[in-house]
């Protein structure tokens, strides 16, 4: 690291620094589950130093700290990774108790190659795949999220957090004001760190869940804005935590309440032109535009696992309840999983609406950009277009994590663009992290089972 490193910081993290001693720099680096994984170092050391190492174990667990059997050849040996920070994504950690920055890490081996299976490097993959066909990926994330009562018991059901009112959130509220205000003081500090941070909110809203709210991002470059996803949900569970509630992001975290997903609008542009591919000369729809709604169609079953990665994500495709269950795509219409908003001809895009909440934001981005781009390339014609109410159609889209890892595994198109290691070390993981499921006994099962079968 240089001298002056400091002087080259993005310019929100030297205003958030201004007149003051920064103290510590958190070295973070998102492994599979999206959890910041590093190290904390005094500033001083942080100068002096430009890079850092961590074990490739990180990649290797599951989300209940258990391992998957994924490590290679050589076996379970731990090998040092070389993280390289990325001095542009050093952002302001303004909730700690000193002056403290998070700059996000990339992984690579000791040969200087990116490690394959990290989440950043697979998203940056696929976006580089699109810069050899001459083509630049644009997407804009929205966030939904609970604000729940704390809850320290796992046995105990979830409970929406008490508003300013000292009445618990209300259910069925969607883009109510009135809603929003009961969080008030969490939105605002919300917004305080986001300014902080430099990150720029598109909107909040008041989702249709007790206590669920929409954060909604500018559009812009996929990693970008997954590194955005990855510092908001650290944030918007720091900003919670200060008003004695919590933050989820569970997929369904309540059971008769809608579950949260994170839409993801996509435009690819022209590199040389900067112009939109799914508009043509006279603002038409290309037939770019329905090649990359064919590949979400058909390649998406097979990417699900990416985007929806746990048990509980299978529990939020439920039908009439606010998540899509099957592929079909439309027009201006949100019970499909495709979903194509109003726009001018600019601006048109296309709606993912299957990813969860849940999922690594990097990962998630990743394996909807690589469903679009297969469309690109294989030149793929979508199904017609859905009319009417698409939960009165079939649910087309696996309905048990099991079932999508089956078909993540059996895709060898989707592998070669997010990477055949990836895909190998992802399936081994997200297969011990079920098997750790299935071998747990469910109150459900107690209560239905233990007397009457």
């Amino acid at each position: 690291m240089t001298t002056d490193w400091m002087a080259d910081l993005p310019e929100n993290a030297r205003a958030y620094l201004e007149g003051r001693k920064l103290d510590e720099v958190e070295c973070v680096i998102a492994d599979l589950p999206g959890i910041a994984r590093g190290k904390a170092v005094p500033a001083s050391k942080f100068a002096r130093q430009s890079k850092f190492h961590l074990p490739d174990s990180i990649f290797y667990q599951t989300i209940t700290g258990d391992w998957g059997e994924a490590a290679g050849a050589e076996g379970f040996i731990e090998r040092d990774m070389v993280l390289i920070p990325d001095m542009s994504t050093a952002t302001a950690a303004p909730w700690t108790a000193d002056w403290t920055l998070q700059v996000i890490h990339d992984a690579f081996d000791r040969h200087g190659e990116p490690v394959p299976f990290a989440p950043r490097n697979v998203l940056r993959r696929v976006v580089q795949q699109y810069h050899e066909m001459g083509l630049k990926p644009v997407v804009a994330p929205e966030m939904e999220f609970f604000l729940i009562a704390r809850n320290l018991d796992p046995a105990r059901d979830i409970e929406p957090m008490t508003g300013r009112s000292g009445r618990p959130a209300a259910a069925r509220q969607a883009y109510s004001m009135t809603a929003v205000d009961e969080f008030g003081p969490v939105i605002d500090d919300i917004y305080d760190f986001a300014e902080a941070q430099g990150s720029e909110i598109d909107g909040i809203t008041q989702e249709g869940g007790a206590g669920q709210l929409e954060i909604n991002l500018r559009h812009g470059d996929p990693i970008k804005l997954a590194d955005e996803v990855f510092n908001f949900k650290r944030l918007i569970r720091e900003a919670a935590l200060r008003h004695n509630c919590f933050a989820t992001f569970m997929a369904k975290p309540i059971a008769d309440e809608p579950g949260s997903a994170m839409h993801i609008h996509h435009s690819v542009l022209d590199l040389e032109t900067g112009q939109n591919i799914f508009s043509g000369p006279q603002g038409g729809e290309t037939d770019a535009f329905f090649h990359f709604i064919a590949g979400l169609q058909y390649h998406m079953p097979a990417a699900l696992a990416m985007q929806a990665p746990y048990v509980n994500s299978y529990r939020r495709f439920v039908r009439d309840h606010a998540a899509p269950i099957n592929l079909e795509w439309g027009r201006d219409n949100r019970t499909t999983g495709i979903r194509i908003p109003l726009a001018e001809p600019d601006a048109r895009r296309v709606e993912n609406r299957i990813a969860g909440m849940d999922c690594n934001p990097y990962l998630g981005i990743a394996a909807s950009l690589a469903c679009g781009l297969l469309g690109l390339k294989e030149e793929r014609r979508p199904h017609r277009q859905f009319r009417g109410d698409a939960y009165e159609g079939e649910g087309d889209i696996p309905r048990v994590l099991g079932e999508a890892l089956t078909q993540f595994e059996d895709s060898t198109a989707l592998h070669e663009v997010i990477g055949p290691e990836f895909a190998r070390v992802y399936s081994i993981v997200k297969r011990a992290e079920y098997e750790e499921f299935l071998s747990v006994i469910s109150p459900w099962e107690r209560e239905h089972l233990l007397l009457n079968v």
